[in-house]
C-alpha cells in the first residue's frame, strides 16, 4: 500500500508541473543554486532553508539528465519522522540533517549515478513551490575514460543577430552512446536546460591513430534578444560519466549601448584618419621647404 506522505509529494510535484505561474511566485523555500564537483568516494552537503509557519512537507527529489523526478524523501515540519522512498530508503549514504527551518541533505560514499540536479519543494494546501536546482557532478579520477568537453570563445552581439556555439567533445575508447544538454546560467535566472540532443550527434571524427573519438555539437540562437544573455554550459552523459564544458559567455548589447559603440568607433576612426592627414601635410611641407633651401643653395652666381 502507498505511503501518504508519498502520494502527498507526488501529487505536488504533478500540481506543480500544471500549476500556473501566479501559484508559484515569491518561493518560499530556497537551495543555493550552483554546480558542484566531487569525486567518487566523497561527499557533498546540500543546504535548503524554508520559511512561513504553515503546516508544511518539505520534499527533496533528485532528477537525472534526461529523466524525469525522483522523490528522494520528505518531512512534515512539526514532525521529527524523516521518510526515504524506493532506493534511498534504508541507504545511509543518503542523510537528512534538520535544524532551524533548514534542511540539509547528506550524500555520503559518493558514486557516479548521483551525478545529478537536486532540488527541495515546499509544499502547503495543495500549493508546491519548488526550490533552484544544485548540480552535482562526480567525477572518477580512476577512470580509463578521459573525456573533454571544449566550448566555443565568448561571443558579443546585437540584438536580432544569430549566433552558432559549438562543444566539441573528445573521447578515449569509450564509443557509447552519448547525450548532450545545454544550459544557460545569467545573473537574472537560475542555471536551466534549454535544450538537448539526445543520442544525436551531429558530427563525429575517429583518429585512425588512436581510439580517440570526437564530436562536435551545435547551439543555433537567432533572433537574439537582451534576455539570451548569459553563460552557456554544454554537458556530455556517456560511459557512465557527466562532464561540464567550460562555459561560453554570450554578451548582448542593447540598442542604446550598440549606438555609443558605434558612434564611439566612429569619431576614433575618424580621429585616426584627421591625424594621418595632418602628419601627411606636414611631412610634405617639410619635405618642400627642404627641396626649397636646398635648390637655393644649389644656385651658383655667375661672375666674369
Amino acid at each position: 500500500m502507498t505511503s501518504e506522505p508519498l502520494v502527498f509529494c507526488l501529487t505536488c510535484l504533478l500540481l506543480g508541473q500544471m500549476a500556473p505561474p501566479s501559484v508559484l511566485t515569491s518561493s518560499p523555500v530556497h537551495l543555493k543554486s550552483s554546480f558542484i564537483s566531487a569525486p567518487v568516494g566523497g561527499e557533498v552537503t546540500l543546504r535548503c532553508s524554508y520559511e512561513g509557519d504553515e503546516s508544511a512537507w518539505i520534499c527533496w527529489y533528485k532528477q537525472t539528465l534526461g529523466q524525469n523526478p525522483k522523490l528522494i524523501s520528505s518531512f512534515f515540519v512539526y514532525s521529527p519522522e524523516n521518510i526515504f522512498y524506493g532506493e534511498f530508503e534504508n541507504n545511509s549514504r543518503f542523510t537528512l540533517i534538520r535544524k532551524n527551518r533548514t534542511t540539509n541533505l547528506i550524500i555520503s560514499n559518493l558514486k557516479m549515478s548521483d551525478s545529478a540536479t537536486y532540488y527541495c519543494a515546499f509544499t502547503y494546501a495543495q500549493i508546491v513551490s519548488f526550490s533552484e536546482g544544485a548540480t552535482v557532478i562526480i567525477k572518477d579520477p580512476d577512470s580509463d575514460i578521459r573525456p573533454s568537453v571544449l566550448q566555443s570563445e565568448p561571443e558579443s552581439v546585437r540584438p536580432g543577430d544569430a549566433v552558432t556555439l559549438n562543444c566539441s567533445v573528445q573521447t578515449g575508447s569509450c564509443g557509447g552512446k552519448q547525450s548532450v544538454y545545454w544550459f544557460r546560467k545569467s545573473e537574472e535566472s537560475h542555471p536551466g536546460l534549454i535544450y538537448t540532443h539526445g543520442g544525436k550527434r551531429d558530427r563525429c571524427e575517429r583518429n585512425p591513430n588512436t581510439p580517440t573519438h570526437t564530436c562536435v555539437y551545435s547551439l543555433p540562437l537567432k533572433d537574439l534578444t537582451v534576455s539570451d544573455a548569459g553563460t552557456y554550459y554544454c554537458v556530455v552523459s556517456f560511459c557512465g560519466q557527466t562532464v561540464f564544458g567550460n562555459g561560453t559567455r554570450l554578451t548582448l548589447m542593447s540598442e542604446g549601448k550598440f549606438l555609443v559603440h558605434f558612434v564611439t568607433g566612429s569619431l576614433a576612426g575618424l580621429f585616426l584618419v584627421l591625424i594621418i592627414i595632418i602628419v601627411y601635410r606636414m611631412k610634405n611641407k617639410h619635405i618642400n621647404q627642404a627641396a626649397g633651401t636646398f635648390k637655393k643653395e644649389s644656385i651658383v652666381p655667375y661672375s666674369q
